[in-house]
């Protein structure tokens, strides 16, 4: 008898209780929809249609790419292989669902049935070659790799997107147009280069940004860059973007010359209002980007002005003067900076520093250099009274070169506010900041969070709507919604929007609030639900903060002794977080500890005494009078 086919329509499980809708284009576990990108996706139906089979890599490019492709493909299966078994939780030394054949290819192995008919499924076997013929490396030019491998690098999963659009984006502005730079593609023929068309992505998103921030707004970068190399409609984009306008491009480079093309494109009937090419050497780059800036605003009258056209040539005129060879490293470092891992940061630093050298007054240089050792002790790599002070330096110089970079301000803005406690002085710098640069969506989030910490919840709701209007697609920007939701006391609206992140991004760190919101209402089962289905890999000195935490206000001190006890074991030989000892007494109801950990917290400096005032995690002491004196010393008293 025949094996029965799998028709595209049906749904299929496996495992305990993972299923794969065909028709809806969806992998989910108990229900839930799992984020995958476009390229796992493709290979796991592949591999779960030939289950039981050995699927070669020919087979995955024939399906996936096409025929006579000529793109390095290897990394890129070997990436989407490691997403799967991520998502899937899959050990590639004891497999459930995804088997390696050495030299061959790979196998689906799990059984897999048909929810409708409880049957197992079988699939006719491929038709697999004996072996597979060596390509000619010399049939296709080289040139072309970059752009196959960003093409798996960086696709957006359609889910992500529909949910994005329903439950983080806010309706955009009143009467205010909105325009997206998508990613400029690389065609420069070195994928070491990619960096450049990303920070050339960037020039533009902050050029276009500066025409006239009152009538015209422009997507932010992390959101624009969920496109990269994307397929989507420019109709979706408008829609989940909420722009009317879209700027796409490319960059070719050589040794000595650059072509830029770029066209501007009206969503609503994806009419090409401006096209355009420029051949110019390297060095004239910034004066290429300026003239592309003035096309534009001369396109879009009726959210421009003649204001406008003068503002982006003085910018232009501003930008010529800087260093190309300082310029290039400056982008060469948000490039890595933008990884957000602790090598990145290096890299970057590395790069800023080199970028100074080139150009003492460069001020880019020193607002990236302050960005980066900015994040170092926000990602706790390291004591923040080492490197904050460097981070101040450096945006200070930043100021003192240029005042007009927005970037530089909002970071002294944090500085003030995380290390500094001066509250006033931080407030100035958020809104000097949004006043040079009102599209800056990261000023907004984060003045959004300090009007939290001072309990000006109506104002930091419409802070937080603009930043969430301007880079919608933004993790950080919708789950620290959340966290203000939470300091708000209100608890539903928090836990929907954290479950909604976490959705999208398994583990995201700071969706882990979810279960202090759980606590503050008694949900004590879901709190712990949560915890157990944290991922267990990276820091989890946070989840066991987290569930000592909870065992102790559930009325389970003996279990929250022991993860207290797991955290402590965990802290041997590192730079203990004081809020992770702080959480943990808390919930063991250990005042004088967790004061003691506040006092340590304020020796440090610590960014966690910001909260002090409206995390409800510290309502167990409010009217202790050592609170209360601590509120003074951090100027929240108020």
């Amino acid at each position: 008898m025949a094996p029965e086919l799998v028709s595209l329509k049906e749904k299929v499980r496996f495992g305990e209780d993972f299923e794969v809708d065909l028709c809806a284009y969806e992998l989910r576990r108990s229900g839930r929809a799992l984020k995958l990108e476009r390229i796992p996706m493709e290979l796991l139906l592949l591999l779960v249609e030939q289950r039981d089979n050995i699927v070669t890599r020919g087979q995955i490019v024939e399906r996936i790419w096409g025929c006579g492709i000529a793109l390095d493909t290897d990394n890129s299966i070997n990436g989407a292989i490691r997403k799967i078994r991520q998502v899937l939780r899959d050990n590639p030394e004891r497999p459930r669902f995804i088997q390696t054949i050495t030299g061959k290819g790979y196998r689906f192995i799990a059984s897999v049935i048909e929810p409708a008919t409880g049957k197992a499924l079988a699939f006719p076997p491929p038709q697999v070659p004996a072996s597979e013929p060596e390509k000619d490396k010399r049939a296709y030019p080289w040139w072309p790799l970059l752009a196959g491998a960003a093409v798996i690098l960086v696709a957006a999963l359609l889910a992500y997107l529909e949910w994005s659009l329903s439950r983080v984006r806010p309706d955009p502005a009143n009467g205010k147009r909105m325009l997206a730079v998508l990613p400029f593609e690389n065609y420069t023929g070195d994928p070491g280069q990619e960096y450049f068309s990303d920070g050339l992505t960037d020039e533009m998103i902050t050029q276009l940004g500066r025409l006239d921030p009152q009538r015209l707004g422009v997507i932010a970068r992390t959101s624009v860059m969920r496109y990269k190399n994307g397929r989507q409609p420019l109709n979706q984009v408008g829609r989940e973007l909420g722009v009317q306008y879209v700027l796409e491009g490319s960059v070719r480079r050589d040794s000595g010359t650059v072509r830029i093309t770029a066209q501007l494109i009206q969503v609503r009937d994806q009419t090409h209002l401006w096209a355009q090419e420029y051949d110019r050497e390297l060095k004239d780059l910034l004066v290429v980007q300026g003239e592309i800036a003035r096309e534009i605003a001369g396109k879009i009258q009726l959210a421009l002005g003649d204001h406008q056209k003068r503002a982006a040539a003085a910018h232009s005129s501003a930008l010529s003067r800087e260093s190309y060879q300082a310029y290039d490293l400056y982008l060469k470092g948000r490039y890595f900076w933008n990884k957000r891992t602790q090598q990145g940061f290096q890299q970057a630093v590395e790069c800023f520093e080199q970028a100074i050298a080139k150009d003492p007054n460069y001020a880019r240089g020193y607002a990236g250099l302050a960005d980066s050792y900015g994040m170092m002790s926000a990602y706790d790599l390291a004591p923040p009274n080492e490197l904050i002070p460097k981070a101040r330096a450096a945006a200070l110089k930043a100021v003192q070169v240029d005042d007009t970079l927005a970037e530089a301000h909002t970071s002294l803005a944090v500085i003030a506010q995380d290390y500094d406690w001066d509250w006033r002085t931080a407030e100035k710098e958020y809104r000097h900041a949004i006043e040079l640069d009102p599209n800056y969506a990261t000023a907004h989030h984060w003045y959004a969070v300090f009007l939290a910490f001072q309990g000006r919840f109506d104002e930091a709701f419409r802070e937080m709507d603009r930043a969430r209007e301007l880079d919608p697609l933004s993790l950080i920007i919708a789950a620290d919604n959340g966290v203000i939701l939470y300091y708000s006391r209100q608890y539903d609206r928090a836990i929907e929007r954290f479950r909604a992140v976490l959705d999208m991004e398994p583990g995201f760190a700071r969706t882990l609030v979810v279960v202090e919101a759980y606590v503050q209402k008694g949900q004590f089962q879901d709190a712990l639900a949560e915890i157990e289905r944290w991922p267990r890999h990276g820091d989890l000195r946070w989840v066991w903060a987290e569930q000592a935490y909870l065992y102790g206000r559930s009325g389970q001190p003996a279990h929250a002794r022991q993860a207290l006890h797991e955290l402590e074991q965990l802290n041997r030989g590192r730079r203990i977080v004081p809020f992770q000892m702080i959480t943990s007494n808390l919930g063991l109801g250990n005042r004088d500890r967790a004061f003691a950990w506040l006092e340590k917290a304020y020796l440090e400096h610590s960014s966690a005494l910001t909260a002090l005032k409206a995390d409800p995690i510290y309502d167990l002491l409010r009217s202790d009078s050592r609170f209360q004196d601590l509120l003074r010393r951090v100027g929240l008293s108020q």
